[in-house]
């Protein structure tokens, strides 16, 4: 099972770890993986890359990890905030429809 947990400090997302293999198929056809993929990446694209956010990113492929933290003081706050907010409503999304594949925590 993929877990998604989204680390909220008193009503602010500071950021979320995403671990583990969803285990709907194998790899290449697994719509879940690829589906949490695609929104990950964008949240950390859009949050570093667009909004020039200086994050502090892990990613490691072996044991299917990627943390993304916030900066304690962010220029593009909202913006980032509304990305945040975004992501975890896609990923609650794939959950309702996949509740064995993926988890959806807020911590």
């Amino acid at each position: 099972m993929t877990t998604v947990s989204f680390k909220n400090e008193q009503g602010r997302i500071t950021g979320f770890t995403c671990e583990g293999h969803s285990g709907y198929a194998e790899a290449g056809a697994d719509i879940i993986c690829a589906a949490v993929s695609t929104a990950v990446q964008f949240a950390t694209a859009t949050i570093c890359d667009v909004l020039g956010v200086s994050c502090k990113t892990k990613v490691d492929e072996e044991n299917a990890l990627i943390r993304l933290s916030l900066p304690a003081v962010c220029e593009e706050e909202d913006a980032a905030q509304a990305v945040l907010s975004g992501m975890m409503l896609t990923l609650s999304a794939l959950h309702d429809e996949y509740p064995d594949y993926i988890e959806v925590l807020e911590v």
